[in-house]
């Protein structure tokens, strides 16, 4: 299975300190582009989902590979560009919507027909790039860190995801901001972020 979860702190303070100087090494105090792509040359009007392709291997429940060519269905950037942030939904005829931030992630689905042809009751799996590990976790399990000096693709305060509450909570010691379970993010969050987003392009 894609997403068997393994336990990042096993031991005490010290494996949680390698996981926090990994992190902070890996993840500097800018938006992580893989590339220097700016943001504002990312937007477009419709963001199709991506199909399933069968001959992936992959069940259609299990998390995919960012095409190069996929954009987010909320705000029409590339998510490829911005792998540390990105997530995925995934719906029952396994089509794939990829968002290039948790916070365009949890947007999208706090309203799923509002920015595609599917609706909430469509959805079968949603994940978000866990930061200590490199992989995906399930977005509905995930820990994630308002307030942190890491800036999202939009140049912006954001919400990196972690699959352990130690990890995120030695990323939040380092750089900053609260962790939140994925109940603590509540509309009024996303309201605030999205607005800061826009406001500073507009």
């Amino acid at each position: 299975m894609i997403l068997a979860r393994q336990s990042l702190l096993p031991a005490g303070f010290g494996t949680l300190f390698l996981i926090a100087a990994v992190v902070a090494w890996f993840w500097p105090q800018s938006s992580g582009n893989v590339t220097g792509f700016d943001p504002m040359d990312d937007f477009c009007i419709i963001a199709p989902a991506t199909p399933y392709d069968p001959a992936s291997g992959l069940a259609l429940h299990e998390p995919r590979p960012i095409p190069a060519d996929a954009r987010c269905p909320v705000c029409g950037m590339f998510p490829a560009r911005y792998p540390r942030w990105a997530g995925q939904v995934i719906f029952a005829d396994g089509a794939t919507h990829f968002f290039d931030s948790p916070v365009n992630l949890l947007v999208f689905l706090r309203d799923v027909a509002r920015y595609s042809n599917y609706t909430a009751e469509d959805v079968i799996a949603s994940y978000t790039n866990d930061v200590a590990t490199d992989t995906w976790t399930p977005a509905e399990t995930a820990y994630f860190v308002h307030g942190s000096d890491a800036l999202g693709p939009m140049r912006e305060g954001n919400l990196p995801s972690f699959a352990e509450r130690e990890a995120a909570q030695a990323f939040a010691d380092l750089r900053g901001g609260k962790v939140l379970a994925r109940s603590e993010v509540d509309s009024g969050l996303l309201d605030s972020l999205t607005h800061a987003a826009h406001h500073h392009h507009h």
